[in-house]
Protein backbone atom coordinates (compact mmCIF):
# COMPACT_ATOMS: atom_id res chain seq x y z
CA UNK A 1 0.00 0.00 0.00
CA UNK A 2 0.95 3.44 -0.90
CA UNK A 3 1.49 6.13 1.96
CA UNK A 4 -1.62 7.46 2.42
CA UNK A 5 -2.61 11.18 4.15
CA UNK A 6 -6.26 11.39 3.66
CA UNK A 7 -8.13 12.73 6.34
CA UNK A 8 -5.42 14.41 7.94
CA UNK A 9 -4.45 17.99 8.34
CA UNK A 10 -1.13 19.25 7.88
CA UNK A 11 -0.08 22.93 8.57
CA UNK A 12 3.52 23.63 6.90
CA UNK A 13 5.65 26.70 7.64
CA UNK A 14 7.95 28.47 4.95
CA UNK A 15 5.60 26.34 2.27
CA UNK A 16 5.55 29.05 -0.49
CA UNK A 17 8.39 28.01 -2.13
CA UNK A 18 11.32 25.64 -2.32
CA UNK A 19 11.76 22.85 0.04
CA UNK A 20 8.42 23.98 1.64
CA UNK A 21 6.45 23.99 -1.28
CA UNK A 22 7.78 20.55 -2.17
CA UNK A 23 6.72 19.62 1.40
CA UNK A 24 3.28 20.55 1.46
CA UNK A 25 2.92 19.36 -2.82
CA UNK A 26 3.50 16.06 -1.76
CA UNK A 27 1.09 15.99 1.64
CA UNK A 28 -1.64 17.22 -0.49
CA UNK A 29 -0.92 14.90 -3.31
CA UNK A 30 -0.86 11.98 -0.68
CA UNK A 31 -4.47 12.99 0.76
CA UNK A 32 -3.50 15.70 3.17
CA UNK A 33 -5.00 18.60 3.95
CA UNK A 34 -2.75 21.33 3.98
CA UNK A 35 -2.30 25.10 5.29
CA UNK A 36 0.21 26.79 3.74
CA UNK A 37 1.63 28.81 5.82
CA UNK A 38 4.89 31.68 4.54
CA UNK A 39 5.41 35.27 5.62
CA UNK A 40 6.97 35.69 1.81
CA UNK A 41 9.72 37.37 2.79
CA UNK A 42 13.17 37.37 1.42
CA UNK A 43 15.88 35.33 2.48
CA UNK A 44 17.12 37.48 5.30
CA UNK A 45 13.62 37.70 6.82
CA UNK A 46 12.62 40.99 5.29
CA UNK A 47 9.16 41.94 4.14
CA UNK A 48 6.64 39.81 3.77
CA UNK A 49 3.79 39.21 1.23
CA UNK A 50 0.99 36.21 1.31
CA UNK A 51 0.75 35.80 -1.98
CA UNK A 52 3.91 33.31 -2.26
CA UNK A 53 1.51 30.93 -0.02
CA UNK A 54 -1.71 31.74 -2.36
CA UNK A 55 0.27 30.53 -5.50
CA UNK A 56 1.01 27.26 -3.62
CA UNK A 57 -2.67 27.21 -2.65
CA UNK A 58 -3.72 27.63 -6.08
CA UNK A 59 -1.36 24.57 -7.55
CA UNK A 60 -2.66 21.82 -5.03
CA UNK A 61 -6.37 23.32 -5.35
CA UNK A 62 -5.98 23.03 -9.27
CA UNK A 63 -4.76 19.52 -8.90
CA UNK A 64 -7.97 18.81 -7.06
CA UNK A 65 -6.65 18.66 -3.39
CA UNK A 66 -7.73 21.32 -0.37
CA UNK A 67 -5.26 24.18 0.51
CA UNK A 68 -5.35 27.24 2.97
CA UNK A 69 -3.37 30.45 2.47
CA UNK A 70 -1.62 31.67 5.52
CA UNK A 71 0.85 34.55 6.11
CA UNK A 72 1.43 34.32 9.78
CA UNK A 73 5.02 34.79 11.47
CA UNK A 74 6.21 32.34 13.08
CA UNK A 75 7.77 34.96 15.27
CA UNK A 76 4.24 35.87 16.47
CA UNK A 77 2.59 33.41 18.66
CA UNK A 78 -0.62 35.12 18.27
CA UNK A 79 -0.37 34.98 14.62
CA UNK A 80 0.48 30.98 14.90
CA UNK A 81 -2.50 30.81 17.02
CA UNK A 82 -4.50 32.20 14.50
CA UNK A 83 -3.20 29.99 11.96
CA UNK A 84 -3.72 26.96 13.95
CA UNK A 85 -7.39 28.05 14.89
CA UNK A 86 -7.75 28.82 10.77
CA UNK A 87 -7.55 25.19 10.19
CA UNK A 88 -9.31 23.81 13.19
CA UNK A 89 -12.06 26.01 12.00
CA UNK A 90 -12.20 24.92 8.22
CA UNK A 91 -11.20 21.16 8.95
CA UNK A 92 -11.56 20.23 12.37
CA UNK A 93 -8.08 19.10 13.80
CA UNK A 94 -4.15 19.35 13.06
CA UNK A 95 -2.35 16.21 12.68
CA UNK A 96 0.69 17.27 11.09
CA UNK A 97 3.18 20.30 12.05
CA UNK A 98 5.75 20.79 9.53
CA UNK A 99 8.36 23.77 11.23
CA UNK A 100 10.07 24.25 7.61
CA UNK A 101 10.04 28.93 8.20
CA UNK A 102 13.53 30.07 7.81
CA UNK A 103 15.90 32.36 7.23
CA UNK A 104 19.85 33.18 6.93
CA UNK A 105 21.71 35.59 8.42
CA UNK A 106 25.19 34.59 7.77
CA UNK A 107 28.62 35.77 8.64
CA UNK A 108 31.38 34.74 10.72
CA UNK A 109 31.00 35.23 14.48
CA UNK A 110 33.41 38.16 14.57
CA UNK A 111 31.70 39.71 11.97
CA UNK A 112 27.97 38.72 13.42
CA UNK A 113 25.57 42.16 14.99
CA UNK A 114 24.08 39.85 17.63
CA UNK A 115 20.85 41.25 16.21
CA UNK A 116 21.47 39.19 13.05
CA UNK A 117 21.94 36.26 15.79
CA UNK A 118 19.04 36.49 17.81
CA UNK A 119 16.79 36.96 14.54
CA UNK A 120 18.11 33.69 12.74
CA UNK A 121 17.48 32.17 16.58
CA UNK A 122 13.88 33.69 17.05
CA UNK A 123 12.43 32.36 13.30
CA UNK A 124 14.12 28.94 13.51
CA UNK A 125 13.91 27.98 17.13
CA UNK A 126 11.25 30.49 18.64
CA UNK A 127 9.36 29.97 15.30
CA UNK A 128 9.18 26.10 16.01
CA UNK A 129 8.37 26.30 19.81
CA UNK A 130 5.55 28.64 18.68
CA UNK A 131 4.15 26.50 15.92
CA UNK A 132 4.64 23.05 18.16
CA UNK A 133 3.08 25.01 21.66
CA UNK A 134 -0.12 26.15 19.75
CA UNK A 135 -0.77 22.37 18.31
CA UNK A 136 0.40 20.67 21.27
CA UNK A 137 -2.99 20.98 23.49
CA UNK A 138 -4.97 19.91 20.25
CA UNK A 139 -2.80 16.99 19.50
CA UNK A 140 -2.99 15.61 22.72
CA UNK A 141 -6.68 15.77 23.11
CA UNK A 142 -6.79 14.11 19.54
CA UNK A 143 -4.04 11.26 20.86
CA UNK A 144 -2.32 12.02 17.69
CA UNK A 145 0.24 14.20 15.93
CA UNK A 146 3.03 14.44 14.59
CA UNK A 147 5.77 17.52 14.24
CA UNK A 148 8.42 17.45 12.31
CA UNK A 149 10.99 20.13 13.26
CA UNK A 150 13.89 20.50 10.27
CA UNK A 151 17.27 20.98 11.70
CA UNK A 152 20.43 21.09 9.46
CA UNK A 153 23.93 19.78 9.31
CA UNK A 154 25.43 23.04 10.32
CA UNK A 155 23.99 22.49 13.24
CA UNK A 156 25.01 18.63 13.70
CA UNK A 157 28.20 19.16 12.54
CA UNK A 158 29.22 23.09 12.52
CA UNK A 159 29.67 25.05 9.10
CA UNK A 160 31.68 28.47 8.73
CA UNK A 161 29.75 31.33 8.61
CA UNK A 162 26.97 30.09 10.21
CA UNK A 163 26.87 30.12 14.15
CA UNK A 164 23.35 31.79 14.74
CA UNK A 165 21.92 28.87 11.77
CA UNK A 166 23.84 26.33 13.42
CA UNK A 167 23.15 27.16 16.88
CA UNK A 168 19.09 26.89 16.05
CA UNK A 169 19.40 24.29 13.96
CA UNK A 170 20.91 22.17 16.47
CA UNK A 171 18.51 23.67 19.19
CA UNK A 172 15.83 22.17 17.70
CA UNK A 173 17.22 18.72 18.21
CA UNK A 174 17.43 19.11 21.69
CA UNK A 175 13.60 20.16 21.67
CA UNK A 176 12.68 17.26 19.88
CA UNK A 177 14.23 14.70 22.07
CA UNK A 178 12.03 16.25 25.10
CA UNK A 179 8.72 16.75 22.87
CA UNK A 180 9.16 13.28 21.72
CA UNK A 181 9.28 11.94 25.12
CA UNK A 182 6.66 14.41 26.44
CA UNK A 183 4.44 13.38 23.64
CA UNK A 184 4.84 9.83 23.68
CA UNK A 185 1.70 9.07 26.02
CA UNK A 186 -0.18 10.92 22.99
CA UNK A 187 0.71 9.33 20.45
CA UNK A 188 2.77 12.85 19.12
CA UNK A 189 5.80 11.56 17.35
CA UNK A 190 8.48 14.31 17.22
CA UNK A 191 11.73 14.13 14.65
CA UNK A 192 14.11 16.31 12.88
CA UNK A 193 14.84 16.33 9.17
CA UNK A 194 18.15 17.46 8.03
CA UNK A 195 17.72 18.60 4.12
CA UNK A 196 20.51 19.15 1.39
CA UNK A 197 18.56 21.31 -1.00
CA UNK A 198 18.70 23.79 -3.48
CA UNK A 199 16.33 26.23 -2.56
CA UNK A 200 16.68 30.03 -2.14
CA UNK A 201 18.51 30.30 0.61
CA UNK A 202 21.32 28.03 -0.26
CA UNK A 203 21.72 30.59 -4.00
CA UNK A 204 25.27 31.65 -4.38
CA UNK A 205 26.64 28.93 -2.30
CA UNK A 206 27.23 25.31 -4.38
CA UNK A 207 27.98 25.08 -8.23
CA UNK A 208 25.06 24.63 -10.75
CA UNK A 209 26.15 20.87 -11.23
CA UNK A 210 25.49 20.50 -7.35
CA UNK A 211 22.54 22.58 -7.67
CA UNK A 212 20.82 20.51 -9.71
CA UNK A 213 21.68 17.08 -7.90
CA UNK A 214 20.08 18.93 -4.99
CA UNK A 215 16.60 19.09 -5.74
CA UNK A 216 14.15 20.09 -2.77
CA UNK A 217 12.26 17.12 -4.42
CA UNK A 218 14.57 14.62 -3.18
CA UNK A 219 14.55 15.21 0.35
CA UNK A 220 10.63 14.88 0.76
CA UNK A 221 10.46 11.36 1.14
CA UNK A 222 12.33 11.74 4.35
CA UNK A 223 9.64 14.02 5.64
CA UNK A 224 6.88 12.45 4.72
CA UNK A 225 7.97 9.27 6.43
CA UNK A 226 8.84 11.09 9.59
CA UNK A 227 5.00 12.90 9.32
CA UNK A 228 3.36 9.79 8.62
CA UNK A 229 0.87 7.31 10.61
CA UNK A 230 3.48 4.79 11.54
CA UNK A 231 6.13 7.45 12.04
CA UNK A 232 9.15 6.85 14.28
CA UNK A 233 9.86 9.12 16.88
CA UNK A 234 13.21 10.76 17.90
CA UNK A 235 14.66 9.88 15.05
CA UNK A 236 17.21 12.57 12.79
CA UNK A 237 16.79 11.64 9.33
CA UNK A 238 19.55 13.39 6.82
CA UNK A 239 18.24 13.71 3.27
CA UNK A 240 19.61 15.08 -0.18
CA UNK A 241 20.18 14.14 -3.58
CA UNK A 242 18.10 11.11 -3.50
CA UNK A 243 20.23 9.61 -0.69
CA UNK A 244 19.37 9.09 3.00
CA UNK A 245 21.22 9.03 6.73
CA UNK A 246 20.32 9.05 10.13
CA UNK A 247 22.01 10.82 12.41
CA UNK A 248 22.21 10.12 16.35
CA UNK A 249 23.47 11.98 19.26
CA UNK A 250 25.67 8.77 20.85
CA UNK A 251 27.29 8.61 24.58
CA UNK A 252 30.52 7.09 24.60
CA UNK A 253 31.38 3.80 26.75
CA UNK A 254 33.28 6.82 29.28
CA UNK A 255 36.30 5.61 31.70
CA UNK A 256 36.28 5.77 35.32
CA UNK A 257 38.87 7.99 36.85
CA UNK A 258 37.53 8.62 40.40
CA UNK A 259 38.09 11.96 41.67
CA UNK A 260 41.41 13.31 43.45
CA UNK A 261 44.14 15.40 42.55
CA UNK A 262 45.87 13.52 39.97
CA UNK A 263 42.53 13.55 37.38
CA UNK A 264 42.35 16.28 35.37
CA UNK A 265 46.61 14.42 34.25
CA UNK A 266 44.72 11.30 34.31
CA UNK A 267 42.04 12.67 32.11
CA UNK A 268 44.24 14.11 29.86
CA UNK A 269 46.32 11.57 29.40
CA UNK A 270 43.11 8.40 28.93
CA UNK A 271 41.00 11.12 26.28
CA UNK A 272 41.42 9.26 23.48
CA UNK A 273 40.60 6.23 25.67
CA UNK A 274 37.52 8.14 26.69
CA UNK A 275 36.55 9.49 22.90
CA UNK A 276 36.53 5.85 21.78
CA UNK A 277 33.44 5.45 20.15
CA UNK A 278 33.32 1.18 20.12
CA UNK A 279 30.34 0.57 22.09
CA UNK A 280 29.05 4.04 21.90
CA UNK A 281 25.41 3.91 22.57
CA UNK A 282 22.13 6.19 21.99
CA UNK A 283 20.73 7.28 25.16
CA UNK A 284 16.57 7.06 25.48
CA UNK A 285 16.84 9.96 27.81
CA UNK A 286 19.19 12.75 29.08
CA UNK A 287 19.67 10.36 32.56
CA UNK A 288 21.45 7.72 30.82
CA UNK A 289 24.41 9.85 31.28
CA UNK A 290 24.45 10.04 34.95
CA UNK A 291 23.22 6.29 35.12
CA UNK A 292 26.40 5.26 33.23
CA UNK A 293 28.69 7.52 34.99
CA UNK A 294 27.48 6.10 38.57
CA UNK A 295 27.33 2.62 37.08
CA UNK A 296 30.86 2.72 36.77
CA UNK A 297 31.69 4.42 39.65
CA UNK A 298 30.14 1.62 42.00
CA UNK A 299 31.54 -0.85 39.73
CA UNK A 300 34.97 0.19 40.08
CA UNK A 301 33.81 0.69 44.25
CA UNK A 302 32.50 -3.15 44.24
CA UNK A 303 36.34 -3.92 43.00
CA UNK A 304 38.13 -1.82 45.66
CA UNK A 305 39.89 -4.15 47.86
CA UNK A 306 38.66 -4.64 51.28
CA UNK A 307 40.47 -2.56 53.74
CA UNK A 308 42.04 -5.00 56.39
Amino acid sequence: MGMDFTGRVAIVTGAGGGLGKQHALALAARGAKVLVNDLGGARDGSGGSVSAAEAVVNEIRDAGGEALANGASVTDFAAVQAMVRQAVDAWGRVDILVNNAGILRDKSFAKMELADFALVMDVHLMGAVHCSKAVWELMSAQKYGRIVMTTSSSGLYGNFGQSNYGAAKMALVGLMQTLSIEGAKNDIRVNCLAPTAATRMTEGLMSEEVLQALQPEAVVPAMLVLAAQDAPTRTILCAGAGTFEAANITLTQGVYLGVGEGVPEALAARLDEVRARDGEMVPQSGSAQGSNEVSLALTQASKAPTPA
